[in-house]
Parts: structure tokens; C-alpha cells; sequence
């Protein structure tokens, strides 16, 4: 089945929840395609709000069996998740349907649009959304296929990981975690930085050569990378590269700083999203954006799901849901939180559930690592189990295992067999000041457990206080 084909098919998506399937399935939606798909967490009756939302937008939904599979299709798109033992798969062979890689899919959208498309282990999702939120404003009306929902996609009713816009433009994260980026020949292309994920850095570093080879016009920040890594680059960021952040200043949940002159104002914290913030005005200023429309669109920049998101404050005890899962995502979002407990007496009660048991064993000694050197003395480290999504996997490995490890090196790290008991434990340990950080990737349920957290501690204080005035 050739690219040019893919247009006006009927389309199905095996592991449609998936971030990255649901973004592709919508936009496929979204352009008027007949299309339909299955995912393991709806058969297992999880993720029930996305099925919802698929389902609005005219998308079927079947249990993963295969029944969804019918000889009318002209599709199935999987992702690398996807088993070659799963029924959809098996099905769609038997019927002679094309099995597409949804790599190869993506690909067609970025060889059909004026595609810009965002690489780097770490703020892909949050440059993406930034340079969408610009153009958006700016009056270009881009569309955007990203694994991570924007919240202004999500207030039109949306999911929030997909839009199909009225121009040309389109932006996309180029995932680097399973190689097929080198498939893409975009527009423009955003290197924003290179650490070990799910590949260690010299492999990765191979993977984003080639995908550079393929991008017309290559940017990258040079403050993330080995210089002269991709010499035909035009690079940014860096101290002495003419566009970069200069009088940075950090205040709790916002941060400032000025670009050639031009002052920002960013409502998110954090050193790493002062980069991304660079990063997204580089690319826009060549898309003809005047950086005071690129500093006046951020300002008003209303963030990604599970990215830094405040989930509630209470008595000073913030509770904060993010996506991060690997070593410089974690550093990160404990530097982040560190600044905005900058002067104060609180702690830091870190939640962090790790996804798949073989990329957890892959990156069992940077977790180690990483937990070991952020957490100070008054911090807490409380771990659930491996999240498994279900499928064919070796379980040779078990949170307990981490930290084990972290508290020989003189930390509070706790494992929980049960995840609930996290809840509890929290109300328990947290006192005024305190920030808690929820952290992991893939399980769509981590940011109603947040939730519950923090519910769990506004009751827990009115009940303190119940029984304050009892005793009065």
C-alpha cells in the first residue's frame, strides 16, 4: 500500500489508546477517513473518558479480538507495542489487509504538510505544544499530532493530542523511541537534546544523524547537545549562538527572562521549559512570528496533560501531576519543584510508578542514580508497582528492587506492593509547605490518582480540624 494511498481509506487503529495512535486516529477522523480501532485497557474497562472522545468524533471501538477486523478495511496501523500474536493482526493477515506501521502513517502526514517536527529525548511535547499555541495565534492556524493533550485543544472538547488546522503547517513529535523518526522528511526539524530512554545516547544519536539527513532545514540547541554533533544545523541556544535566554529569573510556578532584548514571561517553572520556550520562538521567528507575538502567545501558554500540572493546593501542600519517567525528565521536575520550594521548609514527596518491566530493567541503574542524587535528607521516595499494560513480557524485575538500592544509599524510598496505600501515606506525611510529585508514563490512571491524593489530604485536614474544634 503506497503513502499516497492512505488518503479517503477506512482506517484501523490497534492499541488506539495509545498516545501517539490516538492523536494519528483523530486526525484521520478529522479529515473525514471511515475509521475504526480496539485498545487492551477499554476491553479491560480502563480509560473510559478517551473511548468517550474517540467515539464523538465517529471512531468505532471493538474489543481486541479481531472482530473489529472486516475485509472492507484498507488499513490496519499498529504501533511497536502491538504483538505480532495480537488477533487484530492475525485477523487483518488472513483477510490480506495491509498491516501499517504507524510510523509509515505519521510519515505520510509529514510528507503531505509543510511539517514541522520536533526531536530530542526530553520537552518534545511541550516545544510542540509552544510553537503550536504561536502560530495558532499568530493567525496561521497549524495543526499538530503530539503525544501529550494541550489543554487549549481540550477546553474546544477535544483530547487534546491532535488538530487538524486550516493551513498547510503541521507539527509533529518525532518519536526517537523506537527509530522509526528516519523515516521522516520534514520541513523543518528540532533537535532539542539527547540523553539514554529507551536507547542509550550513542544509538539515539545515530537515529536523530539520519533523521537530520532528511529534514530540509535542521535547528538545533546547542545547549542540549555535543557541539558539531549535526554541522549543518543552525544552532541556538547556547550562551554564545546569538538566540538564547539571558536575565533568567525564577518565581514558584512562572519564570522569567529575555530573548535579544525581548522580555518573556512564562506561567510554568523550570529551567528546562525556559529551553523549550527558546526552542519554539527560534523556529516560529523563521515562520515569520516577531518575538514580542512569540513572548505575548507564551504568556498566556496554558500547558500540556501531566506536564508540571497543578492538581489542587491545600494548607501549602501542593500536589503536582507529571509525565516524566527517565532520568532527565525526573531531574528535571525535582530541579523544578526544588526552585519553587527555594527559601522554604518543605519537602519533597516523590511518587514514581516505572512503565514495562523491560524498559525498567533497561533503566534500572540511571533511576537508581537519578533518585539517589536529587532526593535531600528530609525527601521522600514512595514507588507502586511496574505498571504492565498487559501482553506477552518476562516480569524479572520489581520496583522493590529500586528501592532497595536507594535506600542503601542513605534515602527514604518506600515500596508499595498496593498502589492505594500510597494514598494514605501521603495524607500521613505531608505537612505545610510540602510539594508531592506524581511521576510516570503510559498509565492513563496516574492523573486521577493524583486526584486522589490529594482529596485524600483535604480530608484528612478537615477531619484535623473537626476534631480541633471538638477539642476546643
Amino acid at each position: 500500500m503506497k503513502k499516497e494511498n492512505f488518503k479517503s481509506k477506512k482506517m484501523y487503529f490497534s492499541g488506539i489508546a495509545g498516545a501517539g495512535m490516538s492523536a494519528l486516529s483523530q486526525m484521520a477522523a478529522m479529515e473525514g477517513h471511515e475509521v475504526g480501532g480496539s485498545d487492551r485497557d477499554f476491553d479491560n474497562n480502563r480509560n473510559s473518558s478517551l473511548k468517550y472522545k474517540l467515539e464523538k468524533l465517529s471512531i468505532k471501538i471493538f474489543p481486541q479480538d479481531g472482530s473489529g477486523i472486516f475485509q472492507s478495511a484498507d488499513a490496519l496501523i499498529v504501533s511497536t507495542a502491538v504483538e505480532k500474536e495480537n488477533p487484530d493482526i492475525l485477523k487483518a493477515k488472513k483477510l490480506n489487509i495491509p498491516v501499517i506501521h504507524r510510523s509509515e502513517f505519521l510519515a505520510d502526514y509529514v510528507d503531505r504538510f509543510k511539517t514541522i517536527a520536533v526531536a530530542g529525548t526530553s520537552g518534545k511535547s511541550t516545544v510542540a505544544a509552544m510553537i503550536y499555541e504561536i502560530l495558532e495565534k499568530a493567525g496561521k492556524s497549524p495543526g499538530i499530532i503530539t503525544g501529550a493533550a494541550l489543554e487549549s485543544i481540550k477546553k474546544k472538547g477535544f483530547i487534546g493530542n491532535a488538530w487538524r488546522g486550516k493551513s498547510d503547517i503541521l507539527i509533529v513529535e518525532a518519536d526517537e523511541s523506537d527509530g522509526t523518526i528516519v523515516h521522516y522528511h520534514p520541513y523543518s526539524g528540532i533537535i532539542l537534546n539527547i540523553s539514554k530512554d529507551h536507547k542509550d545516547e550513542d544509538e539515539i544519536e545515530r537515529i536523530f544523524l539520519k533523521f537530520a539527513a532528511n529534514t530540509e532545514k535542521l535547528y538545533v540547541n546547542s545547549s542540549g547537545l555535543k557541539a558539531g554533533v549535526f554541522p549543518n544545523a543552525e544552532v541556538f541556544g547556547g550562551s554564545d549562538d546569538g538566540f538564547n535566554a539571558s536575565d533568567k529569573k525564577h518565581f514558584g510556578f512562572s519564570s522569567k527572562f529575555k530573548i535579544k532584548k525581548q522580555q518573556f514571561v512564562l506561567p510554568i517553572p523550570g529551567e528546562c521549559n525556559i529551553q523549550n520556550a527558546v526552542a519554539a520562538a527560534k523556529i516560529c521567528e523563521d515562520f515569520g512570528v516577531a518575538l514580542k507575538d512569540s513572548a505575548a502567545a507564551l504568556s498566556e501558554y496554558s500547558g500540556i496533560e501531566r506536564r508540571f500540572s497543578l492538581v489542587g493546593e491545600i494548607n501549602q501542600i501542593k500536589v503536582i501531576d507529571d509525565y516524566a519517567h527517565n532520568r532527565a525528565k525526573i531531574s528535571a521536575i525535582i530541579e523544578a519543584a526544588r526552585k519553587i520550594l527555594q527559601g522554604q521548609a518543605g519537602k519533597i514527596i516523590a511518587i514514581y510508578q516505572p512503565h514495562g518491566f523491560a524498559p525498567t530493567k533497561y533503566l534500572k541503574d540511571d533511576l537508581i542514580e537519578v533518585f539517589s542524587a536529587q532526593l535531600g535528607d528530609k525527601d521522600v521516595l514512595l514507588m507502586p508497582e511496574i505498571y504492565y499494560a498487559g501482553g506477552t513480557t518476562v516480569k524479572d524485575i520489581s520496583s522493590k528492587h529500586l528501592t532497595d538500592e536507594i535506600s542503601k544509599k542513605g534515602k527514604k524510598a518506600f515500596f508499595f506492593a498496593e498502589r492505594k496505600g500510597i494514598i494514605s501515606k501521603c495524607a500521613k506525611l505531608a505537612q505545610s509547605g510540602d510539594i508531592i510529585l506524581v511521576m510516570g508514563a503510559r498509565d492513563s490512571s496516574l492523573s486521577q490518582f493524583a486526584k486522589d491524593i490529594f482529596e485524600e489530604i483535604k480530608n484528612s485536614a478537615a477531619a484535623r480540624q473537626r476534631d480541633s474544634l471538638a477539642a476546643e
